[in-house]
């Protein structure tokens, strides 16, 4: 966001565009066999558009936008081609990119969409985004806002809030590397193209807390999602966050009260300014015991500032709970000693059906079984395995499993999203009633992204003399 540094990049800009208008990443060494990619055009026409609502400094020369620009309208009605390697046809995505860079300007017709077959639910995520847009901006589209009402929809139902992390329900087909989008970007195209946006206002919070959640290390992964991002975040702080926050907020909970002093930590510099979500030199924790009482906060001064609530609680979960992941278990004995009863030497095969939301690395599977029982296949002396024949594992092979004397756990260095089944057989030797803690899956990385089963009394009979 270096507006003297942009502009030295402008006066060398032209000796990268080849004879269509249209950018390359490299100066190109000869003009006879032009080499510009409609997808580099399209992003600068699109991310100079918003830098320069922030910032005027940041627009294109008329002359060399207009320039791209006639290369981008050449390209979409077919009368340039560039063909370059890609692990997918993409072409329809490309021309969806150039029309919605082309309609920040007024530039793009409704009879552009022809040459594209319209099937947003087949469509990544960034194409829907480039369709919500052109719908938009552009006249003259059939049943228009029929069609983005729709796009809108296909964006809501994708989107995935697993405790403070947002993800999209189609992230494994969402990384398209080669047209410099991916997850984070469509986070942040999502953020800037919903942010004033009415029917958008309650959700535009959790969608930039969301946002700043995909950061490693205080920066996105790629030098594009970091630009958007950028533009998202400035772009919700001048909409949200115009009053800088001052004064005192006041936390109760029943009968504990806390209170936030924001005069004391503001500097100087950050009193001046807004308190930016993105800023977290600012941001303070508290712990309030329980209470049967109401949760009120109270800011007595200017601005609003934003709180993040989460309760911590050590009680028995009685229904399942799924903020990532659900699951379901069954516990089937193996020729059972007493047909309808789990008697005591018992081989029993559990069973567990597990629905992951998103892709996901590192997750873990720690299913809990009675006190001295033995998961079998765990190679030692008394072990049988014939009894594991027929174990069942779908949906994604683990990485390491542990066979524990508390339970099963096994760890995927990749779970996708979608079904998984789980298998393991163990053999009960104890009798007794044995209480369980929850049957869990976890992200190991990402703790809020986890599901959890609370499991009944696990009761083995002794087994009857004969």
């Amino acid at each position: 966001m270096d507006a003297a540094q942009w502009q030295g990049v402008l006066t060398r800009m032209p000796s990268y565009l080849d004879r269509d208008g249209l950018a390359n990443y490299f100066p190109p060494s000869d003009d006879d066999r032009p080499t510009g990619s409609p997808t580099l055009t399209a992003y600068l026409l699109a991310v100079t558009d918003d830098a320069a609502k922030e910032d005027r400094r940041f627009a294109l020369p008329a002359a060399l936008r207009d320039q791209m620009a006639a290369g981008l309208a050449n390209f979409v009605d077919g009368k340039i081609e560039r063909k370059f390697w890609a692990p997918r046809n993409d072409l329809d995505f490309e021309k969806l990119a150039a029309i919605e860079a082309l309609s920040r300007y007024g530039l793009a017709q409704a009879r552009m969409l022809g040459s594209i077959t319209v099937a947003p639910d087949q469509w990544p995520t960034s194409a829907v985004l480039d369709y919500y847009a052109i719908l938009s901006r552009v006249d003259g589209t059939p049943n228009r806002e029929e069609k983005r009402a729709q796009a809108e929809q296909i964006i809501r139902a994708r989107l995935t809030y697993q405790g403070t992390r947002l993800t999209f329900s189609t992230e494994r087909d969402d990384d398209l590397w080669w047209l410099m989008t991916g997850s984070e970007t469509n986070a942040a195209r999502t953020a800037l193209l919903f942010a004033d946006a009415p029917g958008w206002k309650d959700e535009m919070p959790r969608l930039v807390a969301g946002l700043l959640a995909l950061q490693k290390n205080g920066a996105w992964q790629t030098t594009t999602a970091n630009l958007w991002g950028e533009l998202a975040l400035a772009r919700f702080s001048r909409l949200f966050e115009s009053t800088p926050v001052t004064g005192t907020t006041q936390v109760r909970l029943g009968d504990a009260s806390r209170s936030v002093d924001w005069s004391a930590a503001a500097s100087a510099a950050s009193a001046a300014s807004a308190t930016s979500i993105t800023k977290t030199a600012n941001t303070r924790g508290m712990t309030l015991p329980w209470s049967t009482g109401s949760l009120s906060l109270t800011q007595d001064g200017t601005g609003k500032p934003w709180a993040t609530i989460e309760s911590l609680a050590a009680i028995a979960l009685k229904a399942p709970f799924a903020a990532g992941y659900r699951i379901s278990k069954t516990m089937t004995p193996v020729d059972p000693a007493v047909k309808g009863v789990l008697s005591r030497g018992d081989i029993v095969r559990v069973h567990l059906d597990i629905d992951a939301q998103s892709d996901m690395t590192w997750v873990v599977v720690n299913d809990p079984i009675p006190a001295g029982a033995t998961i079998l296949c765990s190679r030692l002396g008394r072990d049988s395995a014939a009894a594991t024949e027929g174990e069942q594992q779908k949906g994604a092979w683990p990485s390491f499993v542990e066979r524990g004397f508390d339970g099963y756990r096994a760890y995927y260095g990749y779970l996708p999203k979608g079904k998984l089944q789980v298998e393991y057989t163990m053999r009960v030797n104890n009798p007794g009633t044995f209480g369980l803690p929850p049957t869990r899956v976890e992200a190991l990385y990402a703790p809020s992204t986890f599901g959890a089963l609370p499991n009944a009394p696990v009761v083995v009979k002794p087994l009857a003399a004969k």
